[in-house]
């Protein structure tokens, strides 16, 4: 039904009158409501369908948040975020003798839970795989470094460095390397500009792929660099959804309109989400896209070093597609596409777009 109202759309639309007398209205609309901030409410409310989801969305993140405080889990993305508000303050040059005091006992009851909530058998098989152990590990690190570091017989720090040590017959790791380092101690970089630009070069969006299978592993190594890309107080607020099964990958990639005419011979097809449940407040809502993103490229960089292509495919916030892909996938409200990635091994014969870019004067401004 969906394809048959689309396809009816384009016939419409070719035709030359009606196309150009739907330009003219949607133009004047956007000159009427889009002239004051006051005149965005009324067309808000005509066009209540196209905003509703991501509306509800947030809401049902945020009451998801406030749900998950309670629920034992893997991952706690309110210690992940008062931690690294931690690391900051340590970072800081010159660092204040006493900080966080306006969010210390929230972190300490943040870090009680998931000690609480922590077995030998939840602990990470190394020490930067990013399971339960290994964040918990970072949080112990984090903090005692913190108490070290700031005036003890301030009360409040005081009276939270008491309740951390209170932990210790728990959880009480021999490490100590999880914390801010020097930049000097980071590792050296072997890669030159030149030998970026050419992986940039390299990498062009493809989507005509041989039918070999990509080795799961290969997607791993690829989700290994993807995990280091910046994330706001490194909550990771995303999902890889992978699918390699033949029949389920032509399911989800056929549903965008991006992947007309080339899905049906996609090997494997990624669909990455974005969870709204990492935040308590609608002014981060956007976060998971600029987070998914930065994760994304350097997705797309690791796999072309691997042997593999790729090509993401647009995801276009449609109510019946969002609710397709819902269902589809299983997701709830609060879980939100961000974009399809087709991941294959290259025909060699399949042509590519040029893409030429825009010159760099148009991209960039100084001051």
């Amino acid at each position: 039904m969906l394809n048959q109202i689309k396809e009816l759309a384009k016939r419409l639309l070719a035709i030359v009158w009606i196309r150009r007398t739907w330009q003219a209205l949607a133009r004047a609309a956007a000159e009427v409501f889009g002239a004051h901030r006051l005149l965005s409410i009324p067309w808000s409310l005509l066009t209540l369908a196209t905003f509703n989801r991501e509306q509800f969305a947030v809401l049902r993140g945020r009451r998801e948040y406030y749900r998950n405080l309670s629920r034992q889990r893997r991952s706690r993305t309110e210690l992940r975020r008062n931690i690294h508000r931690l690391e900051k303050g340590i970072s800081m040059q010159p660092r204040r003798p006493v900080f966080a005091l306006d969010y210390l006992i929230e972190t300490i009851e943040f870090y009680e839970a998931a000690v609480a909530g922590f077995t030998p058998a939840a602990a990470d098989s190394g020490p930067c795989d990013g399971q339960a152990g290994g964040e918990l590990l970072w949080a112990h690190n984090v903090l005692a470094d913190y108490f070290s570091s700031v005036d003890a017989e301030q009360p409040l720090v005081a009276q939270a460095h008491t309740r951390f040590r209170a932990t210790f017959g728990r959880f009480q790791p021999d490490r100590l390397d999880h914390k801010p380092y020097a930049r000097s101690r980071s590792p050296d970089c072997p890669v030159g500009w030149d030998d970026l630009m050419a992986l940039s070069m390299r990498r062009r969006s493809v989507r005509w792929f041989k039918p070999d299978p990509v080795p799961r592993e290969l997607i791993d190594q690829a989700l290994l660099v993807a995990r280091q890309g910046p994330s706001a107080c490194n909550r990771l607020p995303y999902q890889f959804r992978i699918f390699d099964d033949p029949d389920l990958v032509r399911r989800v990639a056929a549903i965008p309109f991006g992947a007309a005419g080339y899905s049906h011979q996609i090997p494997t097809v990624a669909v990455l989400v974005g969870r709204l449940d990492h935040y308590f407040s609608p002014r981060d809502r956007h976060v998971i896209y600029v987070d998914g993103a930065l994760a994304a490229m350097g997705f797309l960089y690791a796999l072309e070093t691997l042997g593999l292509s790729s090509s993401v495919i647009n995801w276009p916030d449609f109510e019946p597609l969002e609710a397709k892909m819902q269902a589809t996938l299983g997701l709830d409200y609060h879980e939100r596409v961000i974009m399809l990635i087709a991941i294959g091994h290259a025909d060699p014969d399949g042509l590519i777009p040029y893409s030429q870019k825009k010159p760099l004067e148009l991209l960039r401004r100084y001051n």
